[in-house]
């Protein structure tokens, strides 16, 4: 579900500024080959880690390997303050120009230092500050992010115990996790044979009680996509990917016997499709 680093390469025009690999569902992208492409051609590496959260690419924590990393405290997110995020700077001459954009534009934070005796507008910026209440209400979860994981880790695990006996049938696909790689458990995900398939799925489990979701469109298909970039190459698994995609319900209050139950529901609809075709 992840850039394909051995297609970067030809797609790098000399208008190409920076690679932007989005570690999707907190799995790492293939950063050794990504970062060495980055330094051959002078870019800079921009880890997309929204859902990366505790996960890590050979011992090193995703969001602190290239020269910028993303977070997001999103509702969705493994923790949250309900909207807000963070950003990871690994390159120090930017440190200064990124406090002045979160400062409205402003070199306030230096003012506040004493380093000087006013402030003023320095650069293009706008109101990044979460409130104290959201920033509290992350906090109590950074406190206790280890239990929140061995948590949603748990129901991650008994997810893919549960569903391996229709994978092995072919009936669906389930993450996998490439070696080096340690994820945080922030989705659970299957793949149906196709669109229809998945359709009557989600139609399925909707009668059961069990609200499922698909998750992505592909940014080249939006209105935004076409305006501002283009897919280089041919469309091999982007689109077919986000139409077999199902999201299963993953949160820290979920119970065992309620994946048991999803798991039991979806087992439920394909053993009635097999007994049909």
């Amino acid at each position: 579900m992840n850039i394909d680093e051995n297609l970067i390469e030809d797609a790098i025009t000399d208008r190409t500024r920076a690679i932007v690999p989005v570690h999707y569902a907190g799995v790492s992208c293939e950063m050794d080959k990504i970062c060495e492409l980055a330094e051959k051609y002078g870019l800079y590496v921009i880890e997309d880690a929204a859902q990366g959260i505790t996960s890590s690419y050979k011992g090193k924590a995703l969001g602190t390997i290239g020269d910028f990393g993303c977070y997001s405290f999103h509702e969705t997110k493994n923790i949250s303050m309900g909207e807000g995020g963070a950003i990871l700077i690994n390159t120090s001459e930017f440190g200064e120009r990124a406090e002045i954009i979160r400062e409205k534009g402003t070199n306030r934070s230096k003012f506040f230092r004493g380093e000087i005796d006013k402030y003023t507008w320095m650069d293009a910026g706008s109101s990044y500050l979460p409130s104290e209440l959201n920033a509290a209400y992350l906090w109590a979860q950074l406190n206790n992010i280890e239990k929140i994981q061995q948590q949603r880790m748990k129901n991650w695990t008994l997810y893919f115990t549960e569903l391996s006996e229709l994978a092995e049938k072919r009936f669906i696909d389930l993450p996998s996790i490439p070696e080096g790689c340690v994820h945080n458990a922030h989705m659970f995900y299957i793949k149906s044979k196709d669109l229809k398939e998945r359709t009557e799925l989600i139609d399925f489990l909707k009668k059961e009680n069990v609200h499922v979701v698909f998750h992505y469109v592909p940014l080249h298909s939006s209105p935004a996509g076409n305006r501002y970039g283009r897919f280089h190459g041919r469309d091999i698994y982007t689109s077919k990917e986000s139409e077999r995609l199902l999201r299963l319900p993953m949160y820290y209050g979920l119970e065992t016997s309620e994946v048991k139950y999803i798991c039991e529901c979806i087992k439920k609809f394909y053993f009635m499709k097999e007994k049909i075709y």
